[in-house]
């Protein structure tokens, strides 16, 4: 006998539960997307798990931003002339991404230059994605982009100040401009960068030194100076101003290295080089074959050497007594280590330091760093009085050289004598710490150590670097491991069908 077909228990009930339990299941399902859709937007988080932190923003950058002022209605503009959907603009976006990520207030625009050829006219645009950064009214244009470019605007944007640096030329000094070896082009271009204006001093047509320098940068020269220009340089320091002096030798003959006409401010400072040259047996362990290279690594409690972990290193350097005229203090200094010494004699061959000829043993000082109390009216105060008064009377032997006076926010004259000025040529900037020791010494001598040093940019060289242990692990796992591993995979597998 056939069953016969019986109604669902409890009627259509059932079934409608099932709908509804679907369509609540539905509805929440959506909301929590929406939700976190909505969250997403509202919370950028990210994550950069490269070695290199490529996708990062250096903590040189992350400080720059978080120091860059907001009040008045201050606000950085920036403004990228090129389509957000082309290739370009989408890498801009990239980068200019990272720097939203900590301060999403900046303004950011994207113009396409072919539909608002007005507005690129006004801000010279030439090139497909260029860069207008805009602040405070001051504008910068940038042609490249990168962190370190779009950072150092940033800072020099952010910075009031552009201090005059007088680079005194005309008598076989670094060149400038130059871009040889020994010249400081590459120095003079970091400056730049960072805000300061370079101006080539000749004392043969001026005569003296602007007012309105800030700083006075001196390299050794090659012809030596005459009197009324030494005396004009004495003038300058006389009068409160900032004074780097690249302080070389000047001669392989070591026992005639003179300073070229610059005895009379050597005497002004009370500086006292030691004969030759500096030679430090630690150089070979730097990777250096010359023993004349001096490495400077014991750092001092200064803005100098402020979380400094590689060495410095002064190639050809001249040594100084720790020793300055009445009125001075000595700050500073950048020694060498205890292996190393002032060597007088021909530097070739094996080397050996021999007390009787004067030879000192380390640590030696490489580079001076000077202080002494400024007035902003008279150039100095009172705790200076002496000092004014000699400067007085040597002006009068210098043949009436006269005091400048010049206004200046900083109470503190500042000097640095370095032994050595080959460390901030284009040939030896990029070794060690020299590049950012001399930038240190520039922004420290116009009163600005306290300004950011922008990124120099990544360099991830080093990441695909193994040792020979790891190199013929991936080697080995490469060729013979995995295979193995993917062999045994199968056999285990046909092994396992065949027993089903």
């Amino acid at each position: 006998m056939r069953p016969q077909p019986t109604a669902p228990v409890g009627g259509p009930w059932p079934r409608l539960q099932r709908i509804l339990v679907d369509t609540t299941f539905a509805l929440l399902l959506l909301a929590l997307l929406l939700v976190a859709g909505w969250l997403a937007a509202r919370h950028d988080t990210s994550f950069d798990w490269t070695l290199a932190g490529r996708n990062s923003l250096s903590a040189e950058s992350i400080a720059l931003l978080e120091r860059l002022p907001t009040g008045n209605g201050q606000r950085l503009s920036i403004t990228v002339f090129a389509p957000r959907d082309h290739s370009v603009g989408r890498a801009v976006e990239q980068l200019v991404a990272r720097y939203l990520r900590h301060r999403p207030e900046l303004d950011v625009q994207w113009v396409d230059p072919h539909r608002a050829p007005e507005r690129a006219r006004d801000a010279d645009v030439e090139l497909l994605g260029q860069v207008l950064l805009e602040f405070d009214g001051r504008r910068e244009n940038l042609s490249s982009l990168s962190e370190s470019t779009l950072s150092g605007a940033i800072a020099r944007l952010a910075t009031a100040r552009s201090p005059w640096v007088a680079v005194l030329e005309g008598h076989g000094e670094r060149a400038l401009e130059g871009g040889a070896g020994p010249d400081i082009g590459r120095f003079g271009q970091l400056l730049r960068q960072r805000g300061f204006r370079l101006q080539p001093l000749d004392l043969a047509r001026t005569g003296q030194v602007p007012d309105n320098t800030d700083l006075l940068l001196v390299s050794m020269p090659s012809i030596a100076l005459f009197p009324g220009e030494a005396q004009a340089l004495v003038a300058f320091v006389q009068g409160g101003g900032n004074l780097l002096w690249l302080m070389d030798p000047t001669s392989e003959d070591t026992a005639n290295d003179a300073l070229m006409g610059l005895e009379p401010l050597a005497t002004y400072l009370g500086l006292r080089p030691l004969p030759g040259r500096v030679v430090d047996a630690t150089a070979s362990a730097q990777g250096y074959e010359s023993p004349t290279f001096a490495v400077v690594d014991d750092w001092p409690d200064h803005s100098l050497g402020h979380e400094l972990e590689r060495p410095a290193v002064l190639p050809s350097s001249r040594a100084f007594e720790a020793k300055a005229a009445p009125g001075w203090l000595i700050d500073a200094t950048l020694t060498t280590g205890r292996n190393a010494w002032n060597e007088t004699g021909p530097i070739r061959g094996e080397v050996v330091r021999d007390a009787a000829l004067g030879e000192q043993p380390g640590p030696l000082p490489l580079a001076m760093v000077l202080t002494r109390p400024r007035a902003p009216d008279s150039g100095l105060d009172g705790a200076a009085a002496p000092v004014a008064a000699a400067d007085a009377d040597r002006g009068q032997a210098l043949g009436g050289a006269q005091r400048q006076t010049r206004p200046q926010s900083d109470r503190q004259q500042r000097v640095i004598v370095v032994g050595d000025g080959d460390f901030l040529s284009n040939a030896h900037l990029a070794s060690a710490e020299n590049q950012t020791l001399a930038l240190r010494m520039a922004r420290w001598l116009v009163g600005m150590e306290d300004l950011i040093t922008a990124p120099e940019g990544l360099d991830d060289r080093d990441n695909f670097r193994l040792s020979p242990l790891r190199g013929w692990a991936i080697a080995i796992g490469a060729l013979f491991v995995a295979p193995a591993l993917l062999l045994v995979a199968g056999l285990s597998l046909i092994w396992h069908r065949g027993r089903a």
